[in-house]
């Protein structure tokens, strides 16, 4: 034992040093991180305080519609003050509010929101107990899948196995430096995003992996529209494709392959099904286009002889490809990830060391990984009554259009009329396209109660809500998947203003509701965590890991977990035997061609991978009107939208705005300097950003972050403008297809032009006007 103190959050695993004299704690990295993100350092600091939740607050016009003063307004959500109020008021209008909604409507008119990435405890996780508590009152309308994931998590357990399992198992860093000859990358190994894992990081391996794989001698090849999303320590090669294009490379490639005779036909014929549909598609015979490398080069903007070098290359080579999950997050983005596994079968070396395919390293610290495999504990989501859902993206067709049909992975459905919405963990505001759009469907629920830490958007928008504890406030247990070691997560400061934890105030609206025994199971939040814990042991167990007893796990500091180091191969039982260890997919193998997909007809996802235009890109007449590809990625220096309002963050920003990249000769045309206030545009809508200049990016192609908190000229709805660059009110809310309905936040053109006149203020991280009692 050292002494030490425990935290962590997605970003990793810290340190932390009790406050002294009325101070603060401060957090230092992991003794044991060899590349500690700078991120969660700051989540203490007074900056990160100034913007919390302090008390329960209401919007004005909601609590003198619930006090029986005036007819509610929806319509009023974001221009109007809150009312702090105490905490018994808050809870007693938020459970009638929820008594009235399900008496009237069902518990069918109740949304769960939540995106999850509230926590990295594995008991205070706000998405488990927002979702638990909606359970044990009835049941709630949920949603499936992830804006970042949704395309390949549902194509990928069609064609080959599960993402979550695909996620796990990515050979092993050690095993390709050992083996890899070739590491072809669409869309980079982008070590930003990286920081994070599911349930946190202790060690971040990506830095150093990719340097170590570069000093053995790998070649590597980025193909993106970005140079940097990738870094090696040393030269590559990069292949500045046009977005979106990344399906029409890989039919060029495959042509390339069957032309020369270059595919492994034993391969296919044991481990696939199907192939022959796909090779009649790439060859033409089903369409009357071969699928060239000519016809590539002519849609993708890589010349024609870099294409058939680089089929040659990867034939030739131990080769591992690799696919960032931003491909999948573009109309039709199944395609690019169902043509990435056809070509790895192509090439025949799934289930080799080092070679294969990837989806995605650099997503998570945890693809990679040779550390041991085994879940964490978890909180039982429990079970309601309500079968209703929505894929994630949806959320504003549901809102704007209940009854409305829409299909999902073969089914048809409708959407529910909701009536009251629950969010706890994430923000909408940040994650969903068309936030003008999303504005006016904000506007049709009756209530909107959320559970946050900080005055974000979505709190902004809300009528009720309630202050949330962050992790530094409570107690729980660090562990994430394929990482060394587990840690308690002790209290390492008294909760900000009258914040609680959302299993504390989720605990009192159930039992005002009449369920708080099976909401709580008569446990507090320490009985909780040695529950979970204490039926950890027996499941790790079973993984052959030997964990201490909780009294003695919550008494130490650090527990690291006996590794095997072994090496970890994607699908190599598979290839040793298929028979043996088939695959979860209809056929027991890998399907190039999907009998089932293909059987729900739809135009938009047929039965094997095709090169189908996107609705809008730069081959597309469009681009004249609208002549830059829009690339919204995630932010190097928060996840997502948290901690937008910290000091790492704001030391990025251009003049208090979010950066955008710019090739210089895109902006020497415009008259945009480099720090210029610049104005990004399209028919959706418009917002502000900094101008960064730099040669990393492709011509015609800008790059704008993810995660700046919206902020509109005004909350009302219409063609707002964002004065702090929040990119999603530019893109579409367009699902990737009828067969995943994903979000599409990939595909948008804009058009950029120098601010005139002196920018607004930004104002996103001011607080609301609160004032405290009486409306």
């Amino acid at each position: 034992m050292t002494g030490r103190t425990y935290t962590a959050a997605h970003w990793g695993l810290y340190e932390v040093t009790p406050a002294r004299n009325g101070g603060r704690p401060t957090l230092r990295p992991f003794h044991d991180d060899p590349d500690p993100s700078e991120i969660g350092l700051h989540m203490g600091s007074r900056e990160v305080a100034r913007n919390r939740v302090l008390r329960p607050a209401v919007r004005e016009g909601w609590l003198r519609h619930a006090r029986g003063l005036t007819r509610e307004d929806t319509r009023a959500r974001g221009d109007e003050r809150f009312v702090e109020v105490g905490w018994d008021e808050a809870l007693g209008l938020a459970s009638r509010e929820l008594a009235r909604v399900r008496s009237a409507h069902g518990n069918g008119a109740i949304f769960g929101g939540s995106y999850g990435w509230s926590s990295a405890g594995r008991f205070h996780h706000a998405q488990s107990q927002v979702h638990r508590f909606l359970n044990a009152i009835g049941g709630y309308v949920r949603h499936m899948d992830s804006y970042s994931l949704a395309a390949a998590r549902t194509l990928m357990p069609y064609l080959v196995m599960p993402m979550d399992e695909l996620m796990a198992d990515h050979t092993d860093w050690k095993t390709l430096r050992e083996h890899c000859q070739l590491f072809v990358t669409f869309g980079g190994v982008p070590r930003k995003n990286a920081q994070i894992a599911v349930g946190g990081t202790a060690r971040h391996l990506v830095k150093d992996s990719l340097r170590e794989l570069a000093g053995h001698g790998v070649r590597f090849i980025n193909i993106s529209p970005v140079r940097s999303d990738i870094d090696t320590g040393r030269d590559f090669e990069w292949m500045p494709i046009r977005p979106n294009t990344d399906t029409a490379l890989i039919l060029g490639i495959a042509h390339t392959l069957l032309a020369e005779d270059r595919h492994d036909k034993r391969f296919i014929q044991r481990y696939c099904v199907g192939f022959e549909k796909f090779e009649q598609y790439v060859l033409g015979r089903e369409d009357g286009v071969a699928k060239t490398a000519a016809w590539a080069s002519g849609i993708t903007g890589i010349g024609e002889k870099d294409i058939i070098a680089l089929a040659r290359d990867m034939a030739g080579a131990r080769c591992m490809i690799n696919m960032a999950w931003s491909l999948q997050r573009a109309h039709h983005g199944e395609q690019p990830y169902w043509a990435l596994l056809s070509l790895a079968a192509m090439l025949g070396q799934i289930g080799t060391p080092g070679g294969g395919f990837g989806v995605c390293y650099g997503a998570e610290n945890l693809m990679g990984s040779r550390y041991r495999k085994f879940r964490g504990p978890t909180l039982s989501q429990g079970r309601g009554s309500v079968d209703d859902f929505i894929p994630v993206a949806r959320i504003a067709d549901m809102l704007l259009h209940p009854g409305d049909t829409y299909t999902y992975c073969g089914q048809t459905r409708s959407y529910p009329d909701i009536r009251l919405v629950y969010w706890a963990g994430g923000n909408p505001f940040h994650h969903h396209q068309d936030l003008n759009r999303l504005l006016r469907a904000w506007r049709k629920p009756e209530t909107i109660i959320v559970n946050e830490q900080y005055w974000t958007p979505t709190a902004k928008l809300a009528d009720i809500v309630f202050p949330a504890t962050t992790s530094l406030e409570r107690n729980d247990i660090f562990y994430a998947q394929r990482e060394p070691y587990v840690a308690p997560m002790k209290r390492a400061m008294a909760p900000e203003g009258e914040s609680r934890d959302d299993y504390a105030i989720f605990s009192e609206l159930a039992a005002r509701l009449g369920a708080g025994e099976t909401f709580t199971e008569g446990r507090d939040e320490m009985q909780w965590l040695e529950h979970l814990y204490d039926e950890w042991i027996g499941k790790a167990r079973d993984a052959g890991v030997r964990l201490p007893s909780f009294q003695a796990f919550w008494s130490r500091d650090l527990v690291e977990i006996e590794q095997l180091d072994e090496p970890v191969v994607l699908l190599s039982d598979f290839r040793e035997n298929p028979e043996a260890h088939p695959l979860k997919t209809a056929s027991g193998k890998i399907e190039i061609f999907c009998e089932r997909i293909a059987g729900y007809g739809h135009d938009d996802c047929p039965g094997h991978a095709v090169w189908i235009e996107p609705h809008e890109w730069l081959g597309s007449g469009k681009a004249r009107i609208h002549p830059f590809h829009l690339i919204t990625d995630q932010p190097a220096r928060r996840l997502h939208s948290q901690l937008d309002h910290s000091p790492h963050s704001i030391e990025a920003k251009i003049q208090g705005r979010e950066p955008v990249w710019i090739h210089p000769e895109d902006a020497r045309e415009r008259g945009i300097r480099d720090g210029d206030v610049v104005r990004l545009y399209n028919a959706r809508g418009s917002c502000l950003a900094g101008a960064l200049l730099t040669a990393d990016v492709r011509r015609n192609v800008l790059k704008l972050s993810t995660g700046a908190w919206f902020d509109p000229e005004n909350w009302a709805p219409g063609n707002n403008m964002d004065k702090h660059g929040n990119p999603n009110v530019l893109t579409a809310d367009v699902p990737a297809s009828s067969f995943s309905q994903g979000c599409s936040a990939q595909t948008c053109l804009v058009d950029i032009e120098r601010y005139a006149g002196a920018p607004p203020r930004v104002t996103a991280h001011d607080l609301p006007f609160l004032s405290r009692g009486e409306p």
